[in-house]
């Protein structure tokens, strides 16, 4: 039995869900979202909550169950409160700017690197953080990884773009090996 499949996914005021069979559809203050989930599990729709149940007693709706779950609690949650996902850049000459849905980024490179941010996801540069904000948890995690990967952090200097929670392990150099 799902220990996170049998909890209720709670809906929170001025959050609307449409449920459609398996595509399900959640609009709130921060955007809309609508998902199609497998057929293997199936959704019961009370007052203030949803419960998700497997269709049947196969490995695959028992997989899907705690799975499907989570996906719409992500759901419920960024249309209510949003996610937010910081980097960090560190490094000589290092800078980033937003215009409109476009980030720029000096990152060491002979010429500055322009990301277009897709619809749903907004930036925010202060300092050296960029704070990323968006109601869908999966894109905004591929874009932060997106931007992470044009200069991932070095361990020598820790030089590179990573993500603000994320450490380090610094190497000690070639200098460091003679003692």
């Amino acid at each position: 039995m799902s220990r996170i499949g049998r909890l209720p996914v709670i809906i929170p005021e001025k959050v609307n869900i449409v449920i459609n069979e398996n595509n399900v559809k959640v609009s709130g203050p921060k955007g809309e979202l609508e998902y199609s989930f497998n057929e293997a599990v199936s959704f019961v729709k009370n007052d203030s909550d949803i419960v998700v149940t497997p269709v049947d007693g196969s490995p695959l709706a028992k997989s899907m169950w705690g799975t499907a779950r989570t996906l719409l609690n992500n759901m419920v949650t960024g249309v209510s409160k949003g996610f937010t996902r910081s980097l960090e850049f560190n490094g000589v000459g290092y800078k980033a700017s937003v215009s409109g849905s476009v980030i720029t980024l000096n990152l060491g490179y002979s010429h500055p690197i322009e990301y277009s941010l897709p619809d749903g996801i907004s930036a925010k540069v202060t300092k050296n953080i960029i704070q990323l904000d968006g109601s869908n948890k999966e894109l905004l995690g591929f874009v932060a990884s997106k931007i992470r990967s044009f200069r991932p952090p070095e361990p020598y200097k820790g030089k590179g773009v990573k993500y603000l929670e994320e450490v380090i392990i610094r190497k000690a150099g070639k200098t460091g090996a003679k003692k």
